[in-house]
This record gives structure tokens, C-alpha cells and sequence, in this order.
């Protein structure tokens, strides 16, 4: 679960993306045809991310928070590329490495032909110290499968970063943390819940099964035809 130990700052800027992705309407609500999740959970709720894209003022605002997230949290004295992970990551480790004026890349999902850089396509030098920018996180399982090819690619890779972290599912920050990796976010379920309960985007029901759901994520899963923990 992420830590309830955000600053002032950091609980503003998931309110402010909250807001965005409720406005966007990249919010899906479908307790009675649940969504199977790219990692087997079950979930009645759903985060598109990737709606983003199509919408210039709000990325220019979720991008200057990821820079401000990373400045405060990482440095930008310690990172010298940002790399993206296919294919949901690769626009804002795009946005992000231009907002920080530094070289990007991006990881495959799988390998093209042989050697080092199968994984990688742009430049990676030996040795740079790189973050690995995604949309959003449930368990972090492809993260880590991602991290794996940039370090096997010479890069020192230990922060991620997402937009959005479902902050429900167990284990995700303690299996990144057992690969030394730092998962960084914007946004989580939670601050979805207040912004939509503050700007009254879905009826009081539609709350409160999302409520319901974020009670006990595992067993509503396991409930709801997914993998349970």
C-alpha cells in the first residue's frame, strides 16, 4: 500500500490529477462487468492513462508535477536519461526527459535480435543512471521485468515513476523495494475517491462500491473471477 506520509505538495498534485483524469473521463467504473487487470487482479475500476495523450494542457500539467515530484524526491543531479516502457510509457518519458532536458529511451517488451540493447532502442551508455517512467502501477510485476532489461542493458536504473498507482493491491512497493527500485507517483484510488466525491462526478452508489472494493482489493478479487495474493 503507499505510504500515508505524503507531504503538502504531494497530496495536491494527486488531487490535480484526479481532477484531470475524472475530467478526461479516463475513469472507468464496471462493478458488474469487472476488469481483468494486466496482472490478474480483478477490479471494478479501471485508469486510462493513455487518454492523456489527446489532451495538451493537462499532460503540460501532469508532466511539470512528474518534474517536480522527481526533483524533490530523486535529483536531477542523480539521473541522467529517462526511459519509458512499452508502449503507455514511451509519451511521457518523452514529455518528462524534455522537461528535464535529458536523454530517453525506451524498453520493449521483448527483445529485438541479440545483445545489449535487444530491449533498448536509443542510446544507452554504460553506466548512466536512468528512471523508468510508466503510466501506472497495480502490483508491479512489469516494472520489475522492465527495470531487469535496462540494468542488463548497463544502465544503474532505481526509481520508477507512474502517474497512477492503484495503491490496493498488496506488495507492489515491497517487491520493487526487494530489486532496490523507489516506485515514485502522482495519483492514487484514493485521491480519485475524494476529487470524485468533492466534484460530484458519480452518483453516491457508484462511490461506494469503488469504497467497498478498495475495503479488501484481494477478496473482491477473488470474488470477481481474478488472482487473489
Amino acid at each position: 500500500m503507499p505510504s500515508p506520509s505524503r507531504n503538502a505538495r504531494q497530496q495536491a498534485a494527486g488531487q490535480t490529477v484526479a481532477k484531470i483524469l475524472l475530467d478526461i473521463k479516463a475513469v472507468n467504473f464496471r462493478p458488474e462487468e469487472p476488469y481483468k487487470l494486466t496482472a490478474g487482479w480483478a477490479s471494478p475500476v479501471y485508469i486510462d492513462c493513455r487518454k492523456l495523450i489527446s489532451f495538451p494542457a493537462a499532460r503540460q500539467t501532469v508532466t511539470a508535477l512528474a518534474k517536480a515530484e522527481i526533483l524533490e524526491n530523486i535529483g536531477a543531479h542523480k539521473l541522467d536519461a529517462v526511459a519509458g516502457g512499452e508502449t503507455a510509457g514511451i509519451p511521457y518519458a518523452a514529455w518528462i526527459s524534455d522537461a528535464l532536458n535529458l536523454p530517453m529511451q525506451y524498453v520493449r517488451k521483448k527483445p529485438k535480435g541479440f545483445g545489449r540493447m535487444a530491449q533498448i532502442e536509443g542510446e544507452l551508455l554504460e553506466g548512466q543512471k536512468v528512471i523508468l517512467v510508466e503510466d501506472l502501477a497495480s502490483d508491479g510485476g512489469s516494472k520489475i521485468l522492465f527495470v531487469k532489461a535496462l540494468r542488463d542493458a548497463g544502465a544503474v536504473c532505481e526509481h520508477c515513476l507512474v502517474v497512477f498507482f492503484y495503491g490496493a493491491f498488496p506488495g507492489a512497493i515491497e517487491s520493487l523495494a526487494l530489486d532496490n527500485i523507489a516506485l515514485h507517483y502522482l495519483c492514487t484510488w484514493a485521491d480519485v475517491i475524494t476529487a470524485a466525491e468533492t466534484g460530484n462526478y458519480f452518483p453516491a452508489q457508484a462511490i461506494a462500491g469503488v469504497r467497498e472494493f478498495l475495503k479488501d482489493p484481494v477478496a473482491w478479487s477473488v470474488a470477481h473471477g481474478g488472482r487473489g495474493a
